[in-house]
């Protein structure tokens, strides 16, 4: 990893002034040369960040029986196939649930019905659930996901995506941001020419570039 990357996030923790709340740290990617018109060459990718995302991760899982009663250990929320009937009725609700979930899981069983009840909701979004096979361990899927974020550019040159929180130690921070740039590079059309700057900063503070 790049000591310039520690060094940018030093720099953009040691510059926030103080606040009365745990900011977030975030990641700017300024993308270049690329179409972003073009679906395919968007950036929409979730990675598992190594040393934790520093905030509270809201997952919802949509499930019955025993995968249900061990999602209740570690989901935010678990909702049966009533629930999601009930939501495909109130669209109000279904809004709330999704700009407030930041991961849905659902058993690869109910997808059929998610997508008829929740798919123009959801899937706007990106929002849509990771498919739970039979054999995957809900725990595990759901413990994996607190630590992960979504990289998603859109139709947008610039996208944001949460690397930690104030609080972290920068070496963790610089960790994230590492498999992040890594991840990019080894997707985008032409790698790490399609990455125009990147910079960090925490919540209210200023941005400082980030040299990878």
């Amino acid at each position: 990893m790049a000591d310039t990357i520690v060094d940018a996030v030093s720099r953009a923790l040691d510059e926030a002034p103080p606040r009365n709340f745990r900011e977030t740290v975030d990641l700017a990617v300024n993308l270049r040369d690329l179409d972003l018109n073009d679906p395919s060459k968007r950036v929409d990718e979730s990675v598992v960040l190594p040393s934790g995302t520093g905030q509270e991760t809201q997952i919802v899982v949509f499930a019955s029986g025993e995968t249900a009663l061990r999602a209740e250990e570690v989901a935010d929320q678990v909702l049966d196939g009533d629930d999601l009937e009930e939501l495909g009725d109130d669209t109000d609700a279904a809004k709330d649930l999704a700009d407030e979930t930041d991961f849905f899981v659902a058993e690869a069983s109910m997808m059929q019905d998610i997508g008829r009840f929740l798919g123009t909701v959801l899937g706007p979004r990106g929002k849509m659930p990771t498919p739970l096979q039979p054999d995957d361990d809900i725990v595990e899927t759901v413990n994996r996901m607190k630590n992960t974020v979504q990289l998603r550019s859109r139709d947008r040159r610039t996208f944001h995506t949460r690397v930690g929180a104030q609080d972290m130690d920068s070496e963790e921070i610089a960790d994230n941001i590492d498999v992040i740039v890594r991840r990019l590079e080894a997707n985008l059309e032409k790698g790490p020419l399609n990455i125009d700057s990147m910079y960090v900063k925490t919540t209210m503070g200023p941005s400082v570039e980030v040299e990878a």
